[in-house]
């Protein structure tokens, strides 16, 4: 075990916790909507599970997905709509969502304020760069 945090820098680091401001991690557009999200998976050293973070603008929505043997657990920072299997749910401050690797889902933004999630995938299926097997059905 280690008694320092995760060095993010440092690939060989084998840090057994990290503590990380999201905002220290450089935004980059999800591939197909271009929205941006935050890539924390590395910075945080994780190795058994994946980690985003997206603010969605008012109006704004992830795209439509599943992942192909990956479970999620979304966390509406500050509440806001998922959509699963084409059924839209309102998620309370802080409301948890947990979805299986199957059902098409995405987040959106149906307020006048930026609405922050996170997201975490696991097992880490795929790379970080595809997002764990990221899929978007075909309409």
């Amino acid at each position: 075990m280690s008694d320092a945090p995760h060095d993010p820098d440092d690939p060989d680091d084998t840090a057994d916790y990290a503590v990380l401001d999201p905002a220290d991690v450089d935004p980059e557009p999800f591939p197909e909507s271009g929205l941006p999200h935050r890539k924390l998976t590395r910075a945080l050293g994780c190795t058994d599970l994946r980690v985003n973070a997206v603010t969605l603008d008012p109006g704004a929505a992830t795209a439509p997905h599943a992942h192909g043997r990956q479970e999620e657990l979304y966390v509406a920072l500050d509440g806001g709509t998922v959509v699963v299997d084409g059924t839209a749910h309102d998620v309370p401050a802080g409301g948890l969502v947990r979805l299986g690797p199957d059902p098409v889902r995405s987040v959106r933004n149906d307020a006048d304020e930026p609405r922050r999630w996170l997201m975490v995938g696991a097992p880490p299926v795929g790379e970080v760069t595809d997002f764990g097997e990221y899929v978007v059905p075909e309409e």
